[in-house]
Order: structure tokens, then C-alpha cells, then sequence
């Protein structure tokens, strides 16, 4: 399966997430295995974003994936922000913005695994994701795809030691490097210490301009 589709199911699976939430938390609201046990649905979408996020964090996020609605949402919202600071920004780089919604299939495949890479790394930024966690993801990944290379290569993401400037270097235009924010944005409990601190380090490897990192948090919250 491709990035692209990885990418757009688990955009899409944020108002799936939201309802399960509500629904299970109401008589278990600190039962963790419950909640993800519930979510499991056989695809890289509410269950998995569940585990990525814990479920906690999925309650209080899944609105803000579900405004995204999907992958080109994403772009869409990426280059409303990304114009509003070409515009007023003296200096800044020409031309119309190249974001997800906008590209070629093969541009917007490479932006769709930066994209992802982003999303797992801000997800692990509170440290949540342990053994089993990782255990239950492969498991919802085998359910969505019988090709070893999905499963191997989330496996990898999820064991790599968090780096953010790791995941900054796949960040080859700046408008992917504004998606990557973006979709980081929508991951990450911004009232955490711990996780505002990780992205304000993710924007300065991506090399963002602080008037873009403005407007694209302006934007994201406005959204909501």
C-alpha cells in the first residue's frame, strides 16, 4: 500500500476516533486496553491512530484529525497557510505553493511518507508507545496490509530513537516541511511541556521562517 493511501486513511479516521472516544470513555475513562481494543477495526485508521496517541491523548486530539478529513485536507489547509505568509512576507520564495493537494502522484507520495514519519515521531514525543502498544499496531497493520514492507517499515519508524531532526532532513521543499509541521501540529497535546518542546525543535530542523510557523498554527487552530 502506498504512502498516500496510509496517509489519507488515517487522516480520515479522525471522526471514527471521536465517536468510538466518546462512546467507550464514558464508563471507562482510564481503561487503556479497553479503549484500544474497541478502536481495533481492521485498518490503519481509528484503531492505529488510537495506539499512536494513547488513549488519553485520543480523546482530546481526535477532533483535530477529524478536521483534516483527509490527505488532501491537509494540503489544502497547508497552502492556505503557507499563501497568507508568501504574501506577507517580503523575501519569501515565489511561485504557487506545491502541497499534497497539488502534486503529481510520485511528489505527493514522497510527501505522504514525511508526512507520516512526522505524525509517528510527534506521536512519540510524550514517550507513550511501549512494547505492547507496538505489538497491537503490527497487529492492526497485518489487517490492513499483507505486505511485509508496510509492516517493516513501521516497525522501523516506530523503534528509531526520536530525533527530530531526523525526520526534518526528509523535508525537501519547504512546503513539505510546513506539511510536516502541520500534521505534527494535530498529533501533539500543545498545553504538554514536554511535547511543545519537541515541536518548537521540529520547526527549527525544518528550518521553518517564524512568520510561516505563526500562520500555520494560526491556521490549524482556526480549523478546529
Amino acid at each position: 500500500m502506498s504512502a498516500r493511501q496510509l496517509l489519507d486513511q488515517l487522516l480520515q479516521s479522525g471522526q471514527g476516533l471521536l465517536s468510538e472516544a466518546s462512546a467507550r470513555t464514558r464508563g471507562a475513562a482510564g481503561d487503556k486496553g479497553s479503549f484500544l481494543a474497541g478502536l481495533g477495526g481492521g485498518a490503519l485508521g481509528a484503531g492505529a491512530l488510537g495506539l499512536l496517541l494513547g488513549s488519553k491523548k485520543a480523546r482530546k486530539i481526535g477532533g483535530k484529525v477529524a478536521m483534516y478529513g483527509g490527505m488532501a485536507a491537509l494540503g489544502a489547509l497547508a497552502y492556505r497557510a503557507y499563501a497568507d505568509w508568501q504574501r506577507n512576507q517580503a523575501g519569501a520564495p515565489g511561485g504557487e505553493p506545491q502541497t499534497l493537494d497539488r502534486l503529481p502522484a510520485p511528489q505527493a507520495e514522497q510527501h505522504s511518507a514525511a508526512v507520516l514519519a512526522a505524525m509517528i515521531g510527534a506521536a512519540k514525543a510524550d514517550g507513550h508507545i511501549g512494547p505492547e502498544e507496538r505489538a497491537l499496531l503490527d497487529t492492526e497493520m497485518s489487517k490492513l496490509s499483507a505486505d511485509a514492507r508496510d509492516r517493516r517499515w513501521l516497525e522501523e519508524e516506530l523503534s528509531r530513537p526520536l530525533d527530530p531532526a531526523q525526520i526534518a532532513r526528509a523535508a525537501a521543499t519547504p512546503e513539505m516541511a510546513a506539511e510536516m509541521y502541520l500534521a505534527s501540529l494535530m498529533v501533539v497535546d500543545e498545553e504538554s511541556y514536554m511535547e511543545r518542546a519537541y515541536l518548537d525543535e521540529l520547526a527549527r530542523q525544518l528550518k521553518l521562517d517564524p512568520g510561516l510557523k505563526t500562520r500555520l498554527e494560526e491556521h490549524a487552530r482556526a480549523a478546529a
